[in-house]
């Protein structure tokens, strides 16, 4: 027979966080961002585009490529080639995401795996400094591990934001994480600017591709150096669960909670819903993220230059909109401001297909419009999820929530690299990101968001 579960309402508070552990979890988003600014969204697709034309034998800064490449023999079309690593990315994550959280709310030692995942990450990033030549191969494997490990670090950290405030605190405590991280990541890659600024050299792609190298290098240096932060200033809040572990094998142990959770799931269906809805818009917001620099280099044909300076402007711009999104939360509810910002999200769209080629301050104008909305659509949506969760499972929740969190959505990418391979036009491919918003819009407004808190055995924040 099958067992049932009744959700029950957990009236204990959380245990008390201070000031220095919870700036200990905001530097970590400090940290992370630089991987996800200078690496995901600025460098990485058209260094390994590039990569991808030499290898399929294209010349060097050629404006056009029509070649392919052949990885474990399939024909993939060299611009198709980063899309489908993205999509490769998720498909394994779907895997590994979930299990670490398992394991993460088995274990009493969640920032040891906090480290381990995010040194792996920070390791593979640097070590793109041997993806040199047309060795399109090695980056895509690299890009495959920091990513992943990328998604699981975020899956360790996300989950300690249950424990560092009560429900009406999350949204700020959120919100601000989002900003710093924000903050973190336009500094590095303003640092990336000023030395492309001063060392290339216009006549020469070559310089340029190796600049785009030792920046992507320097993301993987600041990850691994802000994560010794919080791991030394924030602390262990294992559930029930991991202190009575008695000593078992914390993976096992991981592997059968999952065992457990996929069958108790259907106790939590609203969660489940509110998940579907998160997944749908959230992929049209990361496809956006991970793909704009390839569509600003081939298919506007901006100057990597002009790409560095308008991802800054979204990154200064995203802090104050994450802070002002999380204060407008305050007074009509996190779920509400983000329906607003998918509304708008959708505009951005609009705005993006009808931008002209080779006209920087149109571009650099909408990337204003980004930064206002990214910052508190994806930190709202973080904290509206952790009331969402039942009490002692938070990270294997947010494993399922990763899959489709920060760079590793799976459909965008996958959809924009087929409408390009059948079309060779990335502006068609961009419009079949709307479907993305629209739909997203409407699952999330049909959610009853504050009997789904209930029914997960939470306490709603006084305005929803």
């Amino acid at each position: 027979m099958a067992e049932t579960v009744t959700p029950t309402v957990d009236d204990t508070p959380p245990p008390a966080s201070t000031r220095r552990e919870r700036r200990g979890w905001y530097i970590y988003d400090w940290a992370n961002s630089a991987f996800q600014t200078t690496v995901i969204t600025v460098f990485l697709g058209p260094f390994l585009t590039t990569v991808a034309e030499l290898a399929a034998g294209c010349e060097l800064g050629a404006d056009t490529c029509d070649g392919f490449v052949y990885p474990l023999g399939i024909k993939v079309a060299a611009g198709s080639y980063y899309p489908y690593l993205i999509s490769l990315s998720v498909f394994l994550t779907v895997f590994v995401l979930p299990v670490i959280g398992a394991i993460a709310d088995r274990s009493a030692h969640k920032k040891r795996l906090l480290g381990g995942a995010a040194f792996t990450g920070a390791g593979a990033t640097i070590a793109m400094a041997f993806v040199t030549g047309d060795r399109y191969l090695l980056g895509g494997a690299l890009f495959l591990v920091a990513n992943i490990s990328f998604g699981a670090a975020v899956v360790v950290y996300h989950s300690f934001l249950p424990q560092l405030g009560g429900p009406d605190e999350r949204d700020g405590i959120s919100s601000r994480g989002w900003a710093i991280g924000y903050l973190g990541g336009g500094l590095l890659l303003a640092l990336n600017l000023v030395a492309i600024t001063l060392l290339d050299e216009k006549d020469n792609p070559q310089r340029t591709l190796d600049l785009a190298r030792w920046s992507i290098v320097s993301a993987g240096v600041w990850w691994a150096v802000f994560t010794l932060v919080p791991l030394r200033w924030m602390r262990e809040h294992p559930s029930a669960a991991a202190l009575a572990g008695g000593g078992g094998n914390v993976v096992t142990d991981g592997f059968r909670q999952l065992g457990r959770t996929m069958r108790e799931i259907k106790a939590y269906p609203l969660t489940l819903f509110f998940l579907l809805a998160f997944l749908v818009y959230n992929d049209g917001i990361q496809t956006v993220i991970t793909l704009a620099s390839q569509y600003g280099t081939e298919e506007l044909r901006l100057e990597q230059g002009t790409l560095i300076v308008t991802i800054l402007l979204v990154q200064f711009l995203a802090f104050g909109g994450a802070l002002s999104l999380g204060a407008l939360a305050k007074r009509i509810g996190a779920w509400k401001t983000v329906l607003l910002s998918l509304v708008l999200w959708t505009g951005v769209i609009i705005a993006a297909f009808r931008l002209p080629a080779e006209a920087p301050v149109p571009f650099m104008v909408l990337g204003a419009a980004i930064g206002l909305v990214l910052g508190g659509s994806q930190a709202l949506s973080r904290s509206l999820f952790s009331q969402l969760i039942p009490a002692g499972k938070e990270g294997e929740y947010y494993g399922f929530y990763e899959i489709s969190d920060k760079g590793t959505s799976w459909l965008g990418p996958l959809a924009f690299g087929l409408v390009f391979q059948l079309t060779s036009s990335y502006r068609v491919g961009l419009v079949s990101l709307l479907i993305f918003f629209v739909v997203g819009f409407a699952l999330l407004a049909a959610v009853p968001i504050r009997r789904a808190i209930v029914a997960a055995g939470n306490t709603p924040p006084r305005v929803l």
